[in-house]
């Protein structure tokens, strides 16, 4: 569809609240086009996080929120007496959109208790206040995270980053790209280095464009030339976002980034994860208990809409892998942030004890 008037095209625009409905940025297409996707209700919320029309933990989780909103708008009006029945169906029908990404499943627990203390005729405008809010937390988080970042790097570096953990991925300013922009705004960055990050090219399409948007200098590279950079020994530090961290410190983030660890502490990078407190799931012991998401395999076997596979062969398209939590220096957060993280510092950081 066209952009709507007023609503411009920029990446902190990736999830709005407009003219009485919720508009995503369609990232599928990204930089070629630019182009708004509408939400009427919560079925088209939940088929664009699955498309991935949004995508970015954080972002899902602000747009399951509006996705409440415009479930109990529905709701309400084919009947405002009994407009809860049925709304339990709709949230669910968001929780299935996407398996991994635990601020999915965050948000709508959020939702819910905000609806069980909820007693007025109309729910759609005190609704709508909490998803805002929701949304203008995870920007000030996001804020917080980027100098909380800037701050443990102490010379001027080239960083390596991987997938799409900007403003495009969360409610805007960006996880990993919001410590790059505070730390680039303050003479410690150089360059970043963008993986591309196959099948989806996030990298290539999102990450560059973010980038470029802001001024800061950035160069794509094929995910398997990273080790080649490294070596040359210019590359201070990777700095990534996450999808869900789990309580012994774990981090489950885009496909590939497992490997970058590996060889991040191999040549002495260090290695940041920049998440907000509602990326943490103190219910999931270990990393390994995270359910990882599989796409269809075509995703792996064309390109640009191009196969570039045999037929008849088999691929294999794992959305997510584990970074186990030894080979992450720093975990951080809108509360702080966590060097070497484990068990014991998580629960210092989300309980305090």
């Amino acid at each position: 569809m066209e952009t709507p008037a007023g609503l411009a095209v920029h990446p902190d625009h990736a999830v709005v609240w407009h003219d009485h409905n919720l508009y995503l940025l369609d990232q599928r297409v990204l930089p070629a086009e630019s182009r708004f996707v509408v939400c009427h209700t919560a079925a088209d919320t939940a088929r664009a996080i699955t498309d991935m029309v949004v995508r970015g933990a954080p972002a899902i989780g602000v747009t399951a929120a509006y996705g409440v909103v415009l479930a109990a708008r529905e709701r309400y009006r084919t009947d405002p007496h009994d407009w809860r029945a049925g709304l339990e169906q709709d949230i669910e029908l968001l929780a299935a959109s996407r398996p991994t990404a635990v601020n999915l499943f965050w948000a709508l627990r959020r939702m819910r208790a905000f609806l069980a203390d909820l007693d007025q005729l109309d729910p759609v405008p005190a609704l709508l206040a909490e998803a805002r809010r929701i949304h203008m937390e995870d920007a000030a988080a996001n804020r917080t995270m980027g100098d909380l970042g800037a701050a443990l790097i102490n010379t001027e570096t080239d960083v390596i980053t991987h997938c799409n953990a900007g403003a495009l991925a969360t409610g805007g300013y960006g996880t990993a790209l919001g410590v790059i922009r505070s730390a680039h705004a303050a003479g410690k960055i150089r360059r970043v280095y963008a993986d591309e990050t196959r099948p989806w090219l996030q990298g290539s399409r999102l990450t560059a464009w973010e980038l470029q948007q802001s001024g800061i200098p950035v160069t794509v590279q094929a995910d398997n030339a990273a080790a080649s950079l490294m070596a040359q020994g210019k590359v201070g530090w990777v700095i990534v976002g996450s999808d869900r961290i789990a309580a012994n410190g774990d981090v489950c983030n885009k496909i590939g980034t497992y490997a970058l660890a590996v060889l991040a502490r191999h040549h002495g990078v260090r290695f940041m994860v920049a998440a907000p407190t509602s990326t943490i799931d103190m219910q999931v012991e270990k990393g390994a208990q995270i359910p990882i998401e599989e796409r269809d395999t075509d995703e792996v076997l064309a390109c640009g809409g191009a196969r570039v596979g045999p037929e008849g062969v088999q691929a294999r398209n794992p959305v997510f892998d584990v970074t186990p939590a030894a080979l992450v220096d720093y975990i951080v957060t809108e509360r702080g942030v966590i060097e070497r993280p484990d068990a014991a510092k998580l629960q210092q950081l989300m309980h305090g004890r």
